[in-house]
């Protein structure tokens, strides 16, 4: 199914958040807020660090605590047709049978399309030849494609757990899209809760948390709840080929004590606002009739305008580009027509995409 956009706007350049706010003088939790109250269909343009005021107690905010991995790395490929030739992966999912799903790029972010079956890669850090560089002992075999999204191949690592991971952190970099204006270190991609490594990019929703507001929105009743779901890419770097693949399939976990937390919010009339779109996936799947269970899976769920909400009550989210598919997601909480009057006044006020950006509260 080939997914398309509720609506479509121009996004300026000028719009795109480049930088993390640190870098732009602000405090992480300095970023602007557009908050939409869906019953009055009112507007109000705020700050993050004022979102204490919008909530109320007893509502219970619901996080992603997955940590984001240096998921981008570059391959030297020992053998083949392409013997000699660098590549850049960018890993986009665990499998249960230990591999890894991988997009295969050139070094200039184009999709590479060449063959790979049967290749053997060495990983390196950027610039370094694999044998000048003591992470080389990283390699990995490609055993063939994906067979949900054909446009990766699936990787069997030489080394696995901590040696992997100390390998992956010491030669991989964070996931970086071209609006970027710097290579920035892996912990500008990281909230300030994250705990779990595994997300290929951040779930950027609640970047603008600091501690200093979480315990601010504790002291004033507003109770929190953590998830883990690793989340994927959000793009294949092909605009037709991420339109047929509008969702990910993406490992969660939700413990039985945040479960209790999320279900006693709700029968006491507090409202459950998710921390991000992984976050609503993973509740609309582990929910039904109001209520989540605890457990672990996979979640390919799309939601879509016609998708009726049972877990979740309100969602705060950063800006999503023209044509991404979160917009359908987005459809669900508020009507197209309503969710274009939110983004014409976001466009005309100046706020900022992306995950360096600002954030969208709807309630």
């Amino acid at each position: 199914m080939v997914a398309t956009a509720p609506f479509r706007f121009e996004l300026p350049d000028a719009l795109l958040a480049r930088e993390p706010p640190e870098k732009r003088g602000l405090e992480r939790d300095q970023v602007r807020l557009l908050a939409v109250d869906r019953q009055a269909g009112a507007l109000k343009h705020t700050r993050f660090d004022g979102i204490g005021d919008l909530l109320r107690p007893g509502d219970c905010l619901v996080f992603n605590a997955s940590r984001t991995l240096p998921a981008s790395l570059q391959a030297f490929i020992a053998n083949g047709p392409y013997a000699g030739r660098t590549l850049q992966l960018r890993l986009a999912r665990g499998n249960e049978d230990g591999t890894w799903s991988a997009l295969p790029l050139t070094l200039e972010d184009e999709p590479w399309l060449g063959e790979l079956g049967g290749a053997r890669l060495q990983f390196r850090s950027a610039g370094v030849m694999p044998q000048g560089n003591p992470g080389a002992r990283l390699s990995a075999e490609v055993v063939g494609r994906d067979p949900l999204v054909e446009r990766l191949w699936r990787l069997r690592f030489s080394l696995h757990g901590a040696a992997w991971m100390e390998c992956l952190s010491r030669l991989g970099n964070p996931v970086r899209y071209w609006y970027s204006s710097a290579p920035w270190d892996l912990d500008f991609y990281q909230t300030v809760y994250a705990r779990e490594p595994g997300s290929m990019e951040m779930p950027s929703a609640g970047r603008a948390f600091s501690w200093k507001l979480l315990l601010e929105l504790r002291r004033r009743g507003i109770d929190t709840a953590f998830l883990v779901l690793h989340a994927g890419l959000s793009s294949y770097l092909d605009e037709k080929f991420d339109a047929g693949h509008p969702a990910s399939v993406e490992p969660y976990r939700l413990e039985a004590e945040a479960a209790a937390r999320i279900n006693a919010a709700k029968a006491r009339g507090g409202r459950i606002v998710a921390v991000g779109t992984t976050v609503v996936r993973a509740l609309e799947t582990a929910g039904a009739d109001g209520r989540v269970s605890a457990g672990k899976g996979r979640t390919c769920l799309r939601i879509t305008p016609s998708h009726r909400l049972n877990a979740v009550d309100g969602l705060l989210t950063g800006f999503h580009e023209p044509q991404a598919s979160h917009l359908d997601l987005l459809s669900a909480f508020l009507p197209p027509e309503s969710l274009k009057s939110v983004y014409d006044a976001a466009l005309e006020a100046g706020y900022l995409w992306h995950e360096f950006g600002d954030a969208n509260l709807i309630l």
